[in-house]
């Protein structure tokens, strides 16, 4: 099931970034209309992207009314989801919805759940009674095995393998070509370096590298590990309900 699915609205992609043009191909290739990139580099404006124009900065979404158009996160993420959290809140506190893109050659169950926003990229895999956060990004062939639970503004990078029922709290970010073993839980605003095995829990707000992976630095941050336990609490009751 995805959350606010395809409508005939148009587009604006917020950034014109290497992941912005990303999801900018995967809507063309669907034929969505695209009015335009909004973009804060004052030298982008102006400009065009494979035709498509650089409308401005953000101010320029005040012009539109947000029941007329759909909004498309385009700013990326190489640890932390700070800056693409604020800005998915930020327009939601505002009225704005966000379209959920899922690339054509991705493969999804009809058990998994897609909340508002999420970007699924080309080749990505979503097994049975997958729970996938709002404004998350599965990117290029991760594969998301069977009842695993993603929390909001979370980061699959390409290539990453996760495994059955594994849990990962909210603003984390797991880096390229990394493994989570089954069962694993990763806690809030925790980065996974790329490229790590990770076989036991990962606490919120650590940076954890390597095969396998160590926890080499936990910080306060602005996470609770409550949240995970929340996702967890929302993986079981998900669970239930697919039973």
């Amino acid at each position: 099931m995805i959350e606010n699915s395809k409508t005939e609205k148009p587009i604006i992609i917020i950034g014109a970034g290497g992941h912005a043009k990303v999801l900018f191909d995967v809507l063309r290739q669907q034929n969505r209309k695209i009015i335009g990139f909004v973009d804060k580099n004052k030298v982008l404006n102006g400009t065009y992207i494979c035709g498509i124009p650089v409308l401005g900065n953000d101010e320029v979404l005040n012009c539109y009314n947000c029941s007329d158009i759909l909004l498309v996160n385009g700013i990326g993420s190489v640890g932390s989801m700070e800056l693409r959290k604020r800005i998915y809140n930020n327009y939601k506190k505002n009225g704005f919805c966000f379209e959920t893109v899922v690339h054509n050659s991705a493969v999804i169950s009809s058990n998994a759940i897609l909340e508002e926003g999420c970007q699924i990229l080309a080749g990505a895999v979503l097994s049975y009674g997958c729970k996938i956060g709002a404004n998350s990004i599965i990117n290029t062939k991760a594969s998301v095995d069977h009842e695993c639970i993603i929390g909001r503004h979370v980061h699959i990078a390409p290539g990453c393998t996760i495994c059955g029922g594994v849990a990962v709290g909210n603003e984390t970010h797991v880096g390229s070509g990394s493994t989570v073993i089954q069962l694993c839980k990763i806690g809030s605003c925790s980065l996974i370096g790329a490229g790590s095995l990770v076989l036991k829990d990962i606490p919120a707000n650590a940076r954890a590298y390597g095969s396998p992976a160590n926890a080499i630095k936990v910080t306060g941050g602005g996470c609770c590990s409550i949240v995970l336990s929340t996702v967890c609490h929302q993986n079981q009751r998900w669970l239930k309900q697919c039973a």
